[in-house]
């Protein structure tokens, strides 16, 4: 699984997290349909967006279709995504695996500088490709324009020097994520909603670049790889610049857009948007101050004081409220890019009441949450090692790793951070309990909110 999309149970509501699954469950078969069960490794989790964009505004392309039992859904059957738009996210799926196995190709990265491996991954990656076309093109979509933009994506790299605009590496992959977005208008029959979702797109294809870019910096340079942001000398405040104004146009332009049912598309592309650009920037060693005040750049914050309001955007009532955005002229510090070095780490998650309250040993999955986790065992209780190896895959299957903050480690039971550093219940939430609805101040469709963020 790969993706920058990413939301866990802490997340999502009930449906919305069964409505997300159905639409995982579906893209994973229709590739399995499509192209073979060698084909469902691609399953991806931004892909997903595709067959979420086309149900969200059609309820004829809202379809489901009852599926067997899988050992990921804990072997037990359900009824998941059908119809057009999971076999276009399956399309765009197998198009973005071959892409990626072909950049691994040219950089010869690992195991892909081996002559053997080499050969039989750019056979697999120019079947997924025709696949991919040929799936694309009984849909009505431009197969080939978009392997044609995928190609233009090595030619922008190997032309980009330092000094080079960042957004010329990036703008072949918004192309393509643009014209995904804009096609699932097609598919529902709204021709209207083309033009906002292509901008989303573009804006989303942007970001999923970027945050690539700034993940995988440290270790290019380890390895003398090539990464844009390195190679165009950009600095991750820049970048971290680029991805906020996009990930508030990628909000604007849904807004647009007409949809019989939003709720999971703005919590994919809105607030799980915002989560993994903090995510990502916190993990890459560059946690800064972002948008979220408060939390030592932790997400789930909807509001952007501290910064100059962003021209022409003010507030955004239903959403948070946004009293600005940081604009391209709003420079924030990063560790090893000019700024003063102050931040280091995660800062101590001063969000969650510092390291006191984190190891505090109550119950819930974070400081802030009041669920019924169950709290640390005083002393810690260790355990030998398949006990341990036991405990790890439950941990596991159960996301206590990512959004257990801290979690007990399965073996050592002695306090762990969490994988994510971006826990989501109660506290980091207030204010964002609404942000899936996109309705006029005048209706009542919030008014079961207690949080009193408002």
């Amino acid at each position: 699984m790969f993706g920058i999309l990413r939301p866990c149970r802490h997340t999502l509501s009930e449906d919305l997290a069964r409505e997300w699954m159905s639409h995982m469950c579906g893209l994973c078969l229709a590739l399995r349909d499509d192209h073979g069960q060698a084909s469902r490794v691609a399953t991806n989790y931004d892909g997903l967006v595709v067959s979420v964009l086309t149900a969200a505004q059609s309820p004829d392309q809202a379809g489901t279709r009852t599926a067997g039992r899988c050992l990921l859904r804990g072997m037990r059957g359900a009824e998941v995504a059908d119809g057009s738009g999971a076999h276009l996210a399956a399309a765009v799926s197998l198009m973005l695996a071959s892409a990626k196995i072909s950049d691994h190709i040219e950089d010869g990265d690992g195991a892909y500088a081996r002559p053997g491996v080499r050969a039989v991954a750019g056979r697999v990656a120019t079947r997924w490709r025709n696949g991919a076309q040929r799936t694309g093109g009984g849909l009505g979509f431009e197969g080939t324009a978009l392997a044609a933009v995928v190609d233009r994506q090595r030619e922008a790299e190997l032309s980009a020097t330092e000094g080079t605009d960042v957004l010329t590496v990036t703008r072949p992959t918004e192309e393509a994520t643009g014209e995904a977005f804009a096609h699932t208008a097609a598919l529902a029959g709204i021709p209207g909603n083309a033009a906002p979702l292509r901008e989303a797109g573009r804006l989303f294809g942007r970001v999923a670049h970027l945050l690539d870019a700034v993940e995988d910096r440290e270790e290019d340079l380890a390895n003398g790889s090539w990464n844009p942001l390195t190679a165009t000398g950009t600095p991750v405040s820049r970048a971290r610049e680029l991805c906020d104004d996009a990930v508030l146009g990628v909000d604007l332009a849904l807004r647009e857009a007409e949809f019989t049912d939003d709720r999971l598309v703005r919590v994919l592309l809105v607030q799980e948007l915002k989560r993994a650009v903090a995510r990502t920037f916190a993990h890459g060693g560059h946690p800064g101050q972002g948008p979220y005040p408060g939390h030592g750049g932790h997400p789930g914050h909807s509001g952007y004081p501290g910064h100059n309001p962003h021209p022409g955007h003010g507030g955004h009532a239903g959403h948070g409220g946004h009293s600005g955005h940081p604009g391209l002229g709003d420079h924030v510090d990063y560790p090893g890019d000019g700024g003063n070095g102050d931040h280091h780490g995660h800062g101590g998650h001063s969000g969650h009441g510092g390291e006191g309250a984190k190891r505090s040993g109550k119950g819930g999955c974070c400081g802030a949450c009041s669920c019924d986790t169950p709290g640390f065992r005083e002393p810690q209780r260790g355990r030998g090692l398949l006990a341990g190896c036991a405990a790890a895959l439950f941990m596991c299957c159960t996301c206590q790793f990512c959004c257990r903050d801290p979690h007990p480690g399965p073996w050592s039971g002695e306090p762990r951070d969490s994988w994510c550093e971006a826990c989501a219940c109660v506290s980091d939430t207030c204010g964002t309990c609404c942000q899936a609805c996109n309705c006029c101040s005048n209706c009542s469709c919030c008014e079961g909110c207690d949080c009193n963020c408002g």
